[in-house]
């Protein structure tokens, strides 16, 4: 039987399989939002030893995000180790207002995802992975669509994948030696 619990309390069940959540923590001036937390089971001579793995995307809400992934043998100190590991690869992204710039795919294993930019007032249209990449990187308004696998540590890096593929209409204009106007 799976258990549901609260983000933020971290206690888990031992009947609990895992733990899907998205909670949203600001330290300094970085987002980190929890996507997912697993639990692992090693049966050792006095019964089962459980350890924890949190995935977990941080960004400054400003154009910089990146996703981290952390070990502990309890959640709160992998969640701490993810964010570590999530602050050090975060990448720029170009983006355009509250939107990106222009449509944009991206692949990792059998996720794909498909990132098209959107008017202002929409909103972030996508689902739980996909949703906290854009939000900690600052998209507002963006429409999305996953493809194949729905593997959230895929997703997330097939988002972030894709918008490092984004570039501004200046750069690809320099890229080309064309004018786009």
């Amino acid at each position: 039987m799976k258990d549901r619990f609260h983000p933020s309390s971290f206690i888990l069940h031992p009947s609990s399989l895992t733990l899907m959540s998205t909670e949203t923590s600001t330290r300094g001036e970085l987002i980190d939002k929890v996507i997912k937390i697993r639990r692992c089971a090693a049966v050792v001579k006095g019964g089962r030893r459980f350890s924890f793995t949190a995935l977990v995307v941080v960004g400054d809400g400003r154009g910089r995000v990146g996703w981290g992934y952390g070990k502990a043998n309890e959640v709160p100190p992998s969640v701490e180790k993810a964010v570590k590991d999530g602050s050090r690869k975060m990448v720029p992204i170009n983006m355009q207002g509250t939107s990106i710039p222009h449509a944009v795919e991206g692949t990792y294993g059998a996720a794909h995802v498909v990132l098209l930019p959107a008017g202002p007032g929409t909103g972030v249209i996508a689902g739980t992975a996909v949703r906290a990449v854009c939000e900690a990187a600052g998209i507002r308004d963006i429409l999305t669509k996953s493809f194949g696998s729905n593997n959230p540590i895929n997703l997330v890096k097939a988002t972030i994948e894709a918008l490092q593929q984004l570039r501004a209409q200046g750069e690809v204009e320099r890229l080309r030696g064309v004018s786009l106007t």
